[in-house]
């Protein structure tokens, strides 16, 4: 057995069957660790009852998306984790693909899964994710046909609703920050893996079907907004070296603008700018100042190469 599916649950019960069945059926040998974050759902029950095989972690309370996986990472017993949003259903070949692209090399850090939408799995929701020299995380083929995303490649980093991840490689580099308690943190976990001199992959072959906002219930809400506007602050900060900032700056200025006019259309600007306060704050504590990534000269070339991304990334068609 090579891998680990852990599947962080919030009060997800009326998704729980087709995503577990689904892994059941998969063509190579799994584990499967649940991690509820204080559900009131009943979850933990149903999952004790109709899949006694699943081990199941269980808090008290919401810890956030990345103290779950955090912990169902360091219960796994196996080389790979293969991190799945309970709002999903996955192809019985999936893990078989995702471990052979992950076998490729050993520099590889994660291996994202195609994601393609319940409602219309002839859409993409995401084929990997892109990161810019504005600030800005783009979900590779949103809303654009699966039959456009059908080569693997290199991305910025992948979407950890479903990705499989080198738990050696995890170790290495220190985890997901549970700072960031919920979106972003894979932006980050890969930004964080170039500068190591890692890579993040995708193989479309491996197909995932998800409904999305599983969790939160809806693509734009006061939580979601909150918190990726914060997170955005502090995973610049944590990851671009003062020069790498600088340079970046007059985008990252002007990508901020544009953003915060999108969030006052919707309905949401006060709330956007309050995640811009929120993230300005947490980078500035004695906390975000601890998580830092120390530049060290033998990253260098890791970070050139990411600029040229991050400035790449500004023109490329997603």
């Amino acid at each position: 057995m090579k891998t680990t599916v852990v599947i962080p649950n919030y009060n997800g019960k009326h998704f729980l069957q087709d995503c577990l069945d689904s892994l059941l059926q998969s063509t190579v040998e799994i584990a499967v660790i649940v991690v509820d974050n204080g559900s009131t759902d009943g979850s933990v029950s149903w999952i004790q009852e109709h899949f006694p095989q699943v081990k199941l972690i269980c808090f008290s309370e919401n810890k956030g998306f990345c103290t779950a996986v955090n912990t169902g990472i360091e219960a796994a017993a196996t080389p790979y984790v293969f991190l799945l949003n309970n709002d999903t259903k996955t192809d019985r070949f999936c893990l078989e693909r995702l471990e052979r692209a992950m076998e490729a090399n050993e520099k590889i850090f994660s291996v994202g899964a195609k994601m393609l939408s319940m409602k219309e799995p002839e859409l993409v929701d995401t084929a990997g994710d892109l990161y810019s020299a504005f600030g800005w995380a783009y979900a590779i083929g949103k809303g654009r046909p699966s039959s456009n995303y059908t080569a693997p490649k290199r991305v910025f980093s992948n979407c950890a609703g479903a990705a499989l991840y080198r738990k050696a490689h995890l170790e290495q580099i220190g985890g997901f920050d549970e700072l960031h308690f919920a979106y972003l943190e894979d932006v980050d976990i890969g930004y964080r893996a170039q500068i190591f001199g890692l890579k993040n992959v995708t193989e479309p072959a491996a197909v995932v079907y998800h409904a999305g906002s599983g969790s939160t219930g809806s693509r734009y809400n006061a939580f979601k907004v909150t918190h990726s506007s914060r997170n955005n602050i502090y995973l610049i900060y944590k990851n671009m070296p003062l020069l790498q900032l600088i340079l970046n700056l007059p985008f990252l200025l002007a990508g901020f603008l544009m953003k915060q006019l999108f969030f006052m259309k919707k309905g949401f600007g006060a709330t956007y700018a309050k995640g811009i306060r929120a993230g300005i704050c947490l980078s500035a504590s004695k906390e975000g100042r601890a998580h830092k990534v120390p530049f060290a000269g033998r990253n260098l070339l890791h970070y050139c190469s990411l600029q040229l991304q991050l400035w790449v990334n500004l023109f490329r068609r997603v």
